[in-house]
């Protein structure tokens, strides 16, 4: 890739975004950035807090704000939070910016990979947490393909095996 293009991953909690995005920028050499990190770092408090405080509107402004900022730079892998594709803004954002790769997974994957998690505010304190992944999934996972160009199942595939397949993916793509 002569031109290093953005490339934004989108998808579910517990899809591998983060795990995924710090391989892929490795193996391009890349700058990864996770929203969610970014926006921790900025406020001096994680996510959960911040949802607490400002509830998850507050959470979401700030989610937008930051994300229009980081899809301007050049040459980023950059990871965002499940919620992203809620705004408008933020689809728009992606799309116009770099190359979307939806990291898909499924309801039961998800719920393995975060029922131990305590970072993830939409999961604490509720009754069922598996119906929350669903409920979830229903509103975002039609959002998710809309933004995206490539869209890829996780659910198979270590995260090096799958930064591998982005990356011949990518080569590929005129989008």
């Amino acid at each position: 890739m002569a031109e290093k293009r953005n490339i934004f991953l989108v998808g579910p909690m517990g899809a591998g975004k983060s795990t995924i995005g710090r391989q892929l920028a490795q193996l391009l050499g890349m700058d990864f950035i996770d929203t969610d990190t970014e926006i921790e770092q900025r406020a001096g408090a994680d996510i959960s807090w911040i949802f607490d405080v400002e509830g998850e509107d507050g959470f979401r402004k700030r989610e937008e704000r930051i994300i229009n900022e980081l899809t301007q730079k050049q040459g980023i892998v950059l990871s965002t939070g499940g919620g992203a594709v809620l705004s408008k803004d933020n689809r728009n954002h992606l799309s116009a910016r770099g190359i979307v790769i939806y990291l898909e997974t499924t309801v039961d994957k998800q719920f393995q990979r975060t029922q131990r998690d305590k970072k993830r505010p939409l999961l604490q304190n509720v009754d069922d947490p598996r119906q929350v992944l669903e409920e979830l999934a229903q509103i975002r996972n039609p959002l998710y393909r809309e933004v995206a160009d490539i869209t890829l199942p996780t659910d198979e595939q270590s995260a090096k095996v799958m930064a591998g397949q982005i990356v011949d993916l990518i080569e590929n793509f005129n989008g």
